[in-house]
């Protein structure tokens, strides 16, 4: 917020050359460095977007321009799913746990058709973490370009993308306690793409438009803010929450949990309850104050069942996910202890 307000009112087109204009410039570069730091990216390397959709959507019809096939796994979220499917996508399923094999990832790819193979670093749902770094190597020797969906792993996990070696890598300011509305787009050095937005040459020619100069500036000290031990203190605390809140709610009868409970996002968990609809378990949890969400229709805007469960083979309508932020308390988690058993008791006494 302090980084954000003082450039809400009267902020100057950073893209001219007079004292103000000069003033913003040195802003968005600053953010820009601030932010490639987190990443373990150059500056150069950072194309500020509208968010992390965006950034996925840049990085598809950017790399479309080299072939139309691309590689999904059937557990990313819908801006990676939403954008592979208007190209021709060959489907990559998962394990029981949410992970992708990296050999079936290479197997579907096709020499000389494939442009693209995408993979989320972290599961946006169970938080499973994927093996980002034989795919990245796989593609690599393959000569196929891929792109992490690093959206919920940015400001949680350490990321180094110069040393990874990947091609592209999309971010989301809001997930790491940057502003709404701003993201980035990752390109490796030496990798030209065809911009997605035209008609400037904002971004060094990469995505048209004005820069939203407050939300960079918020992004920038959101990443300053969770550089060095910052980033593992962090982890270390929301590691630490979340397995209290999978704790307390597989120590309800008929809960179970998903994903990965080891290798897993520091700040996110999901279990299944037994007998019980996510809605209900949502609605009487938001009455004791508390706000978690489920990957199951009737609590998203889809009308579709969670893709990511139905891969996973299962029940998507009995999902809760539960995730910390850097605002989380311990008194927060307490809260979510005695609640749970408490509302799911009542759904089910209902039920019966």
């Amino acid at each position: 917020m302090e980084a954000v307000l003082p450039r809400l009112v009267g902020g100057a087109d950073p893209g001219r050359v007079h004292t103000e204009g000069r003033i913003a410039r040195g802003v968005i570069e600053e953010a820009r460095e601030q932010v490639a730091a987190l990443l373990g990216a150059r500056p150069r390397e950072v194309v500020f977007t509208s968010g992390g959709t965006e950034a996925i959507n840049a990085a598809t019809w950017g790399a479309a321009e080299r072939g139309n096939h691309v590689v999904c796994a059937e557990v990313e979220h819908s801006a990676v799913r939403d954008a592979s499917e208007r190209l021709d996508v060959t489907w990559v399923g998962v394990d029981a746990v949410g992970r992708v094999d990296p050999d079936r990832v290479m197997a579907a790819v096709e020499p000389g058709r494939t442009a693209l193979v995408h993979l989320q670093w972290g599961n946006h749902e169970v938080g499973t973490l994927q093996p980002v770094a034989e795919v990245v190597a796989a593609c690599r020797a393959a000569g196929v370009l891929v792109h992490l969906d690093a959206a919920q792993a940015a400001g949680h996990v350490a990321i180094e993308f110069d040393a990874l070696g990947a091609d592209l890598l999309s971010v989301s300011a809001h997930k790491l306690g940057g502003p709404l509305g701003v993201g980035a787009l990752l390109v490796r050095r030496g990798l030209r793409l065809r911009p997605l937005l035209v008609g400037g040459e904002q971004e060094r020619a990469r995505r048209a438009g004005m820069e939203n100069v407050p939300a960079i500036a918020g992004f920038g000290a959101a990443a300053l803010a969770l550089q060095g031990p910052a980033l593992d203190a962090e982890a270390h605390t929301a590691r630490a929450q979340t397995q209290r809140l999978l704790d307390a709610a597989l120590a309800a009868d008929g809960v179970v949990g998903y994903g990965d409970p080891r290798e897993r996002l520091p700040h996110l968990v999901c279990v299944g309850i037994e007998g019980v609809e996510a809605e209900a378990v949502l609605l009487g949890l938001d009455q004791a104050g508390i706000a978690a969400h489920s990957g199951s229709a009737c609590s998203s805007e889809s009308l579709e069942p969670s893709p990511v469960l139905a891969a996973m083979g299962v029940e998507a309508e009995r999902s809760l996910r539960l995730s910390v932020g850097w605002s989380t308390t311990d008194d927060d988690v307490a809260a979510f202890a005695e609640a749970f058993p408490r509302v799911v008791a009542r759904l089910r006494a209902l039920r019966t």
